[in-house]
C-alpha cells in the first residue's frame, strides 16, 4: 500500500525506496514504508503551490478555514490515544508525554482557529497580489502593505503635538 499523499492521491516513492520504522525501545520492526526522496518532495511542493493558487483554500472565507482547523482540533482530540500509540512507539516517548504532545497539537490548530478571523487593522482588498492593512495610533493613521511601502498620514484636524512632518490629511 503506498504511504505518501501527493498531490490529492496515494502514491509510492518515486524511486521506488523503502525504509524501516524501528521502535527505539526494543530495536523493533515497526512498519516498512514508503521513503521519500527529492523527487517525491519536489512533487509535494508544486502540488500544493497548484493547490494554493486555484484558490480552494487560499481564497475560502476565513470563517470557513477556521471551521476546517477546529474540525482538526476536534479530530485529534477524537483520536488522541490511536496517536499517542503511534507516537510512543515511534520516538519512545512515554504514553502520557504522548498525549499531552496531541492536545498541544490539538491546541495550536484550536488557536489558528480563533484568530483566523481577528485583525488587528483594517484589511483594504487591493487586488491579489497585495494585502494591505490599515493600523490606527495616536498620530494618524498608516497604509502598509507586503510590498513594504508605508504611508502616514495625520488624523483629521491637528496633530496631538507638533510635528516637523507634513504628511497628507487621510
Amino acid at each position: 500500500m503506498p504511504e505518501l499523499f501527493i498531490d490529492g492521491e496515494w502514491t509510492g516513492a518515486a524511486g521506488g525506496a523503502r525504509r524501516d520504522v524501528i521502535n527505539p525501545f526494543d530495536a523493533s520492526v515497526i512498519q516498512d514504508v514508503d521513503d521519500a526522496d527529492e523527487t517525491d518532495v519536489d512533487l509535494a511542493v508544486r502540488a500544493a503551490r497548484r493547490a494554493f493558487d486555484r484558490g480552494d483554500w487560499s481564497s475560502a472565507p476565513t470563517r470557513e478555514r477556521a471551521d476546517v482547523l477546529l474540525r482538526v482540533a476536534r479530530y485529534l482530540l477524537r483520536d488522541q490515544e490511536e496517536i499517542a500509540h503511534v507516537e510512543t512507539l515511534d520516538t519512545g516517548k512515554t504514553l502520557a508525554e504522548a498525549r499531552i504532545d496531541v492536545e498541544d497539537v490539538s491546541n495550536a490548530f484550536r488557536y489558528f482557529a480563533e484568530i483566523a478571523d481577528k485583525d488587528g487593522g483594517r484589511v483594504v482588498d487591493v487586488g491579489p497580489d497585495v494585502l494591505s492593512r490599515v493600523t490606527y495610533h495616536r498620530s494618524g493613521c498608516a497604509l502598509s502593505s507586503r510590498r513594504g511601502t508605508t504611508r502616514c498620514c495625520r488624523p483629521r484636524g491637528r496633530w496631538p503635538r507638533p510635528s516637523p512632518r507634513a504628511t497628507p490629511s487621510c
